[in-house]
């Protein structure tokens, strides 16, 4: 069996219109699977049907009636469905389509797009903006979780800053999800953390990066190499900053004790 995303927006709201559309799909031996109000002023269905002529009659009887507008009839792609399941697309900029963004109190719609990301095997390179304490680690690592999906850090700061020089056993496990912090990465002098990035790298698996502004710095990387960027805001208007970030890792390696990254590799 088969699944479409069905959209469409009310013109003419009388009772009944939505066992109408219901009516139609049962006779026709097309099931819905999920069924939901998408952005305040739309109705999403996810169907289901054995055979593509079942779809494509529905398609053609509902885009003779009056009181709705088909605005959607596809096969789902990602932002479909988690539209059907948290009620609202997920914000993605006009100008730049890779460029998604989220505001802090969304995590949970954020979680999982990057779970529906990690599911699919194969190379991703993702790239996290944030400003400090918004949340972007802990939602890599959620939505690891969430996609049965084992995460592995070579650089962070989620305790002090840790800049890894090997892998052991299976970590080195192209279905494993590998995140870095790009400021970390980036300033780190040990030659041993650089050749482990650069293999990772190279290897047909998820990465996650965060802060890939400053990661693409002085490296052989672009931005165009992502083929996701997503941003996390406390708020809508706030501005994603690197001075201030750099100024805050830096005070982590200072508190580190260990005077630079080398000291605390493994």
């Amino acid at each position: 069996m088969r699944e479409w995303y069905f959209e469409y927006e009310i013109q003419i709201n009388r009772p009944g219109l939505l066992g109408d559309i219901a009516s139609l799909l049962g006779m026709l031996r097309v099931n819905i699977v999920t069924i939901n109000g998408v952005d305040q002023v739309r109705r999403g269905m996810l169907l289901r049907a054995e055979k593509d002529e079942q779809i494509e009659r529905f398609e053609n009887i509902v885009s003779t009636m009056e009181m709705i507008r088909v605005t959607k009839f596809r096969e789902p792609t990602t932002r479909d469905r988690l539209a059907i399941r948290h009620g609202r697309y997920i914000q993605r900029e006009a100008d730049e389509k890779k460029t998604f963004r989220f505001v802090r109190n969304e995590l949970g719609i954020l979680v999982d797009f990057m779970a529906e990301l990690f599911k699919k095997d194969g190379h991703k390179l993702i790239g996290v903006r944030g400003m400090p304490r918004v949340g972007k680690t802990e939602s890599v690592v959620a939505a690891s979780v969430c996609a049965n999906k084992r995460w592995l850090f070579l650089s962070s700061t989620m305790i002090k800053q840790t800049a890894r020089n090997k892998l052991l056993g299976d970590e080195f496990n192209s279905n494993n999800i590998f995140i870095l912090d790009g400021i970390v990465t980036r300033r780190s002098s040990d030659e041993k953390h650089q050749q482990l990035v650069r293999e990772m790298m190279s290897m047909p698996s998820i990465k996650v990066v965060e802060h890939p502004d400053m990661f693409v710095q002085h490296s052989e990387y672009t931005i165009e190499d992502f083929d996701y960027i997503i941003e996390l805001r406390h708020h809508p208007d706030e501005e994603i900053t690197y001075e201030i970030m750099e100024k805050h890792n830096s005070l982590l390696q200072d508190s580190s004790g260990f005077g630079g990254f080398g000291g605390f590799n493994f």
